[in-house]
Order: structure tokens, then C-alpha cells, then sequence
């Protein structure tokens, strides 16, 4: 069978992988000049390994992960480091990388919180029934049953990074999703992830799959009589079946031949943006990974991580890695914002992390924005998802949006491309 594929991030790499192996005929579009969508990497000058444009791990629960890392003969190459997590309360920085140091946040008080803190965490991290926490929302439930001094403290701040305005919004089944099946391990790819990223790819080629990359799609037609046609770069290209794996609106801008119901499901669907200052560093800024960072603190970001923390600065030349970096709203202005504006407004708030630190410190830096970073679930959540087939004749779609109740991340970016997969060949 003849399959395009639309987007070759880890979802449309790991179905192409599958649907390659079957002996299909693949053929995926991308429009950057590399493979990788927001896990994509770039190496600067002096450095041995690729850096993320936007920060990533994986955690030692990643079973899709780990699974493909096997098959792709590169599991050695997986490892897990033991940096410190930290958040932010009254002026210092406390731990929060495991059950003890969150039982033991200054912010919780004493008593009767710690106990309803840790009695709801346990029965979030043991429970399987999330169907019943999407009618409800993670506000609604925490006040309730962990109290309102702990939602306050711990939980809204997450939600507000996350999710800006939408916060009060989201269903208590997105919650239990991080903690039912996160650990506190954090794993990363020997080279950075861009190398897992071109590995993958390289197995796609091997296996008769074709890249076009710098080939961005502008049409996707499709009927039961000609199929599905993929106009890219002034050609129209014919398939049998295709797989879109961009975001559900620009699916809806393609595909114009969709029924309305169902683009307007497409277009119901909201997400947040992110915006992520890189920066390097001539020495460390802390002795921290990942900072968490209240919005009602005055910070100018939502987080602060040192990558070299989590991994030796010896693979970037010896420069200390630094992300800025907050969630928001699609039309805020950290999207218009040129870098040196972001810089201005970025650098005074490093002085928290580090009394010493002078902007003379930064040697180099970069900024990466997308629009579409983190899908913002609703009540009711699974009722309201677009089917992964569309009703168009050959087409499917699989988006961050569709990965509900689970957080985007790319393990579970995997787990949907293989599904995909099966059921497109299927179907």
C-alpha cells in the first residue's frame, strides 16, 4: 500500500517505522529542514552532542521508549542521571524530586494537610479509574478532597504554568495522568535525543520508506474513486491512504473537503504555546536540573532547567545550558517579541538563582517558539477527541490533542503512531 504521512516528528517517524516494516510504500512530508518536530536538537560550534530546542526527558516508565530503543538496537544508549527537582516558595528554592521532599514542603503547613496531601497523591498514583476524574476538574477535586491550602500551594501553580487561564478548566483525569505513571527517574539519548530522532529515521530509509524533508504540504484532497492527493511544493502526489500528524488546525486549513462536524471538533480543540530562550553559559548558574517557578512569584518564565545538570557541560564544549521557558496563551506577546527584547526581560530574574550571576555570563543564545506545545484537555475529554480516522476516505489524523488523558511527551507520541499504524492498514 502507498502511504503518505504528514509531519515526520516521533509520531509520524514511529508509524512510518511499523508501516515501512509491513512492506508498505511510505513517503513522509516535513517542512523543516530535519526530522524531529518539537524534539528536534541542533549542535552549535564546539559542542559533540545535539541540545533540544525545547527541553526534554524521558522517565524510567517510558515503556514505548524503551521498547522502540530495543527494537532499534540502541537501549545502551539510554541512560538515567539523578538530577534535583526544586520549587520555589517564600524567597528559596526547596526539594521536590521525590514522595519524602514534597511530604516535607514548608508550603503544605503541618498536620492534617501533609496527611491529605499524601493520602490523595497515593490514591491518584494506585487508581486506574481516570474516566471518572475527566467529568470533574483537577480544581474542583483538589479543593475538595487535598484541601484548599494544598491546591493552592502545590497543585494550582502547575496548572496556571501550564495552562494560563485555561487552568480552572482542566479535568482532574490530565492530573492523574502525570501521576499515575511518572517516576521520579529521568532518562535522556547518548548525543541527545536529535541522535535517537535520526536513528529512527535512518531504520525508516532501511526499510523503503522515503523523507522529503524542506517539503511542507499546502492541499490534502481525497475520494473513494482517486484516493488520497498531497499537493507539496507546487506537485500533487497520489496515495492510497495518508496519515496527517500535525495539529488538529492545520489539519482543518488542508483539508478543506471535511465534513463540518468534524472540523469543527478540530477547531474546538485549544492548545498552548511555548517559548523557550536557550542560554549558554561560561559557568553554572545553579546546583539544580529543574526549577518550578509560581506564577504569583514574579518570574518572567514558568521554568528555569540547567541542562547541564543533567548532563555533563563536557558535551557542549563546556558551556552551562540554560532554558528559559514558559507556556502561553498563542497571541501573547512573547511570540512577537524579538530575542534581545526576551533577553531584557529574561536575564534580571537569574540574579534569584544566583546572587553572582552578570549577563556578562551568557556567551551565546537562541530562541524557539510553536504555537502548538501543549494541548489543553476538557471535561468530559474523551467524548469530545476527533476520531483518528476522518471521515474523508483514506485519511487519518493523529495529533498531540489525541494522546488524552496522557500528557504530550514522546513516549506516548510513539504508543499513538504505532496504533495509527495498525489501524490504517486495518481500516
Amino acid at each position: 500500500m502507498r502511504i503518505a504521512i504528514i509531519g515526520a516528528g516521533i509520531t509520524g517517524l514511529a508509524a512510518a517505522y511499523d508501516l515501512t516494516k509491513s512492506g508498505h510504500k511510505v513517503v513522509l512530508f516535513e517542512s523543516a529542514s530535519q526530522v524531529g518536530g518539537l524534539a528536534s536538537g541542533f549542535k552549535a560550534d564546539g559542542w559533540a552532542w545535539t541540545l533540544e530546542r525545547f527541553y526534554h526527558h524521558w522517565f524510567a516508565s517510558d515503556r514505548h521508549v524503551l521498547a522502540l530503543a530495543d527494537e532499534l538496537g540502541c537501549r545502551e544508549s539510554v541512560f538515567f542521571p539523578r538530577p534535583t527537582t526544586v520549587m520555589y516558595h517564600r524567597g528559596r528554592f526547596h526539594a521536590l524530586d521525590s514522595p519524602l521532599s514534597a511530604l516535607r514542603f514548608p508550603g503544605l503547613g503541618w498536620g492534617v494537610r501533609k496527611l491529605r496531601f499524601g493520602l490523595t497523591t497515593l490514591y491518584l498514583r494506585q487508581s486506574h479509574d481516570w474516566r471518572a476524574l475527566e467529568k470533574i476538574t483537577a480544581a474542583e477535586w483538589l479543593t475538595r478532597w487535598a484541601g484548599e491550602r494544598v491546591y493552592r500551594t502545590m497543585w494550582e501553580p502547575l496548572l496556571l504554568g501550564k495552562f494560563g487561564p485555561f487552568a480552572p478548566q482542566i479535568p482532574m483525569s490530565w492530573l492523574w495522568a502525570r501521576l499515575n505513571v511518572r517516576t521520579t527517574r529521568l532518562g535522556t539519548f547518548e548525543g541527545g535525543f536529535q541522535a535517537f530522532l535520526d536513528t529512527l529515521a535512518d531504520r525508516v530509509r532501511r526499510q523503503g520508506g522515503e523523507i522529503r524533508l524542506q517539503h511542507p504540504v499546502t492541499r490534502i484532497t481525497a475520494s473513494v474513486e482517486s484516493g488520497v492527493r498531497v499537493e507539496s511544493n507546487g506537485a500533487e502526489h497520489h496515495f492510497e491512504r495518508c496519515l496527517a500528524t500535525c495539529s488538529p488546525q492545520q489539519l482543518a486549513e488542508l483539508a478543506t473537503q471535511l465534513p463540518p462536524d468534524y472540523r469543527r471538533q478540530l477547531l474546538q480543540l485549544q492548545s498552548m504555546g511555548a517559548v523557550m530562550l536557550v542560554l549558554a553559559l561560561k559557568q553554572h548558574l545553579s546546583e539544580h536540573y529543574w526549577f518550578n517557578l509560581p506564577a504569583q512569584a514574579g518570574f518572567p518564565f514558568l521554568a528555569l532547567v540547567e541542562h547541564t545538570n543533567f548532563v555533563s557541560p563536557e558535551h557542549f564544549g563546556g558551556e552551562h545550558i540554560v532554558y528559559c521557558g514558559d507556556y502561553l496563551e498563542r497571541d501573547h506577546e512573547y511570540f512577537s517579541l524579538q530575542k534581545e527584547e526576551l533577553l531584557e526581560r529574561f536575564l534580571p530574574a537569574l540574579s534569584r538563582f544566583n546572587t553572582d550571576f552578570e549577563s556578562g555570563w551568557v556567551q551565546r543564545s537562541w530562541l524557539f517558539r510553536s504555537r502548538y506545545a501543549q494541548p489543553v484537555p476538557r471535561v468530559d475529554g474523551s467524548r469530545k477527541l476527533p476520531a483518528l480516522r476522518t471521515p474523508l476516505p483514506g485519511l487519518w489524523l493523529a495529533s498531540m490533542s489525541q494522546i488524552y488523558p496522557w500528557d504530550r511527551g514522546t513516549n506516548y507520541a510513539i504508543e499513538l503512531g504505532r496504533r495509527v499504524a495498525a489501524s490504517l492498514t486495518a481500516g
